[in-house]
């Protein structure tokens, strides 16, 4: 009898394709649906879902395993991993370890047998533990991983080159005082943000070791206090990269509240682009991160997965992230040329774009 792989090849499309053609055929293109049901047709295969998902023991339900929900990027990357999921006939079981590493131990455990595949943000050592054990009995997409776990997918987000192209924005514009709010020390998202900018700084030929990072734990009030460390420096830094957007507007308002005019005074930039971003005064640079993108690409790697009758290749996806250029920072007049401050020294040239810039709703390839 001929396989759901069987048609896919014939049909040179892939195995998630064929299952949407049986499931829901308003998300595939009608030609390419007509091939798949001729090819299947000619194949005499003859999809039985119910005798499969008893086989199989499927529960149509992926758990989802987060570090955290609070914020704006959390809740954008659930509507993400919801609405693709949602759209295949599945649900999601979601649970955080934000009491605690412990706290995934035990929602990993209380979801085997109740799902039939987990999507998990893993970025501490431990939770990176519990997904090897995970991984032996159901598959899994981890979000963002420090390192790859055999037999696991991967969906990340180039957290290095954005928080690269950000600090080389500032570089660019002239300032060489730099500071940095940086996340919580043993997140990898925020590891991967501090060596993008400690790397652009080195790109200008200036110590990252003589640059001040200050520590954050990606929460607004953090950022509002990094202000008074920022205050307190004499010299004082010029512009000041911040690991995610809620400490970038934290900072903000700490920084308006003891009278500095932004971006005259101090350029900031931030990481994420959340919604609230384009609404501070003045809106805020940031790297742009499609946190939706995220966790749908990830829900479609699984049921792709879920959807093979052999073990599937593990698969390796990198998002770009892209910076979007606002006025926290001083948007270049033209794109090419701007207002000097007095602090500032001959603009270098580096001629590498690592993403691409948006100003506005434009996007600027490099």
């Amino acid at each position: 009898m001929a396989t759901i792989r069987d048609v896919a090849k014939a049909a040179g499309v892939s195995i998630a394709t064929v299952s949407r053609v049986y499931n829901n055929q308003s998300l595939v293109s009608p030609q390419t649906t007509q091939l798949i049901l001729k090819i299947a047709d000619e194949l005499e295969y003859v999809p039985n879902s119910a005798a499969r998902n008893l086989i199989m023991r499927r529960t149509h339900t992926l758990g989802v395993l987060l570090p955290d929900l609070y914020g704006e990027f959390y809740s954008e990357l659930i509507r993400g991993i919801e609405l693709v999921a949602h759209r295949h006939g599945f649900q999601i079981l979601l649970s955080s370890s934000f009491h605690g590493p412990e706290d995934i131990v035990m929602a990993s455990k209380a979801m085997l047998g109740r799902i039939d595949g987990v999507i998990m943000m893993s970025p501490d050592k431990r939770s990176m533990r519990t997904a090897e054990k995970i991984s032996g009995k159901v598959p899994v997409v981890l979000l963002n991983p420090g390192e790859p776990i055999e037999g696991c997918h991967v969906v990340a987000v180039d957290n290095f080159a954005g928080a690269r192209a950000a600090t080389k924005h500032l570089l660019d514009l002239g300032h060489r005082r730099l500071a940095m709010v940086a996340g919580p020390e043993d997140n990898i998202d925020a590891l991967d943000r501090q060596e993008g900018f400690r790397r652009a700084l080195i790109d200008a030929g200036l110590d990252p070791e003589e640059a001040l990072v200050i520590p954050g734990d990606f929460r607004e009030l953090s950022g509002f206090k990094a202000a008074r460390v920022i205050m307190g420096q004499d010299p004082r830094p010029t512009a000041v990269f911040a690991a995610n957007d809620g400490m970038a507007i934290g900072l903000m308002a700490a920084l308006q509240d003891k009278g500095l005019a932004l971006p005259d005074d101090m350029a900031v930039v931030g990481f994420d682009d959340i919604t609230l971003a384009g609404f501070v005064t003045p809106p805020l640079t940031t790297v742009k991160v499609d946190a939706g993108c995220l966790g749908g690409r990830a829900v479609e790697i699984m049921l792709e997965t879920l959807d093979m009758e052999e073990t599937a290749p593990t698969q390796r996806v990198v998002l770009p992230a892209h910076l979007k250029v606002r006025s926290s920072c001083g948007i270049p007049a033209g794109r090419d040329h701007f207002s000097r401050r007095p602090w500032m020294e001959p603009e270098p040239h580096h001629p590498e774009k690592p993403v691409a810039t948006e100003y506005g709703d434009e996007e600027v390839q490099p």
